[in-house]
């Protein structure tokens, strides 16, 4: 491939990203046309908001196809093995919070991490993805807030917000019942808690969401699908993170 493809190119090179993009889920195959157009360029920066490079690090989002997006494109996404203090395949102890429904969602997304749960097939593929994008999306879209969902649906008798696919949705659900806390307002959030980022661009309406394992040393461990090809626990620097839109926590009745 050139070193790099962009916005105005035309080519074989420019079809295959967009045949590829096609097969993701992300252009129709009625916009494969050779052409790195608008379509392509906001289907290219959807792509990297939400795939990793092989290194297992988030792809700049930039819109255009360099080494390491066309690397992304043509293979599945790595299996991000990272150390961690906690065990994510345990409840956090008592003392570090949470709400009834909110260990519930928790003790749910445990289960499905032991369960070895994520994709399988092809990129946002599979029963697993299927089941959590309980018919709200077809099997290809995005399903970290699918996940999220199902968590919170599966422990409870009602869930505490409507069903959805969409993790700045399932944020404002949390915001109409005063439930959601904004970064910078010092919170910190409890087990079973939502952390909700925001994706490609601020205004862009596009999100990332996780289930907080527990906030302990400076550190705050969640699980999360859709960002690796499984349901798997990953840790940040409380103080570092970064595209934050903000936490949610149901209180206990």
């Amino acid at each position: 491939m050139p070193a790099l493809l962009k916005k105005g190119d035309q080519g074989l090179e420019i079809k295959e990203v967009q045949t590829m993009l096609v097969g993701k889920g992300y252009l129709t195959d009625e916009e494969v046309n050779g052409i790195f157009d608008n379509e392509t360029y906001r289907a290219v920066r959807a792509f990297q908001s939400q795939n990793l490079d092989q290194q297992g690090q988030p792809l700049v989002i930039d819109g255009k196809v360099g080494p390491l997006t066309w690397w992304s494109l043509h293979n599945p996404k790595p299996i991000i093995q990272g150390a961690s203090a906690v065990d994510y395949t345990k409840m956090p102890a008592v003392e570090a919070g949470g709400s009834q429904s909110g260990r519930s969602a928790l003790s749910a997304a445990i289960d499905e991490l032991k369960d070895g749960a994520g994709e399988v097939g092809g990129n946002n593929r599979g029963p697993y993805v299927k089941k959590y994008l309980n018919n709200l999306a077809p099997e290809g879209e995005p399903w970290c807030a699918g996940f999220v969902s199902y968590c919170y649906s599966k422990n409870s008798v009602n869930i505490p917000f409507p069903y959805t696919v969409g993790a700045r949705e399932i944020l404002r659900q949390f915001d109409k019942r005063g439930w959601a806390y904004k970064p910078s307002g010092g919170y910190l959030p409890q087990p079973g808690d939502i952390v909700v980022w925001w994706r490609d661009q601020l205004s862009s309406g596009r999100g990332h969401i996780g289930l907080v394992h527990q906030l302990l040393d400076g550190f705050l461990y969640t699980i999360e699908g859709n960002k690796s090809p499984n349901v798997q626990g990953f840790n940040y620097v409380f103080s570092r993170m970064d595209k934050l839109l903000g936490f949610g926590h149901v209180p206990d009745a």
